[in-house]
């Protein structure tokens, strides 16, 4: 048995925070606003597993209301997530991400992020892909006002 889960998550920019995407810290002028590291790309793939396992999404796991998870590391939440796939029986096969950002260009950290996203989820690198487009200046993206995510993911009976 498998099922397929899908994520999608956004954040806006605002200074004085770093930009953490897929565990990576980009170099950039300003980060995303968020109660945690508002990694986006990490937060759209934990709501595809979330959703995968018929599970809610992270804001009922780990809700802004909790200051536990005031500036927490997304990728530790993502690796409390797998252990919730693992506990209810299921396996992450396959992940695939996709990052839309005007600014700042994400090619050159794709490689890390997956490898960062891998580690948490407890997978093989292979396992998990990881691309970045621009709007075309189109949208609060193309205004450059934040960044979007969306992830699918396939899991199957551990």
């Amino acid at each position: 048995m498998m099922r397929i889960g899908h994520g999608y998550d956004v954040h806006r920019f605002g200074a004085g925070r770093p930009l953490v995407l897929g565990g990576v810290h980009v170099p950039c002028d300003r980060g995303l606003v968020g109660h945690s590291d508002a990694d986006v790309v990490a937060h759209a793939l934990m709501d595809a597993i979330l959703g995968a396992l018929r599970a809610g999404d992270i804001g009922a796991l780990f809700p802004d209301t909790d200051p536990a998870y005031a500036g927490v590391d997304s990728l530790v939440l993502m690796a409390r997530v797998a252990d919730l796939a693992c506990e209810r029986g299921w396996k992450v096969v396959d992940a695939d991400c996709t990052i839309a950002a005007q600014a700042p260009k994400l090619a050159g950290y794709r490689e890390a992020m997956r490898k960062n996203m891998a580690r948490a989820l407890g997978v093989s690198v292979e396992s998990v892909g990881v691309k970045a487009t621009t709007t075309e200046r189109l949208g609060f993206v193309g205004r450059e006002e934040g960044i979007a995510a969306w992830a699918v993911v396939l899991l199957d009976r551990a």
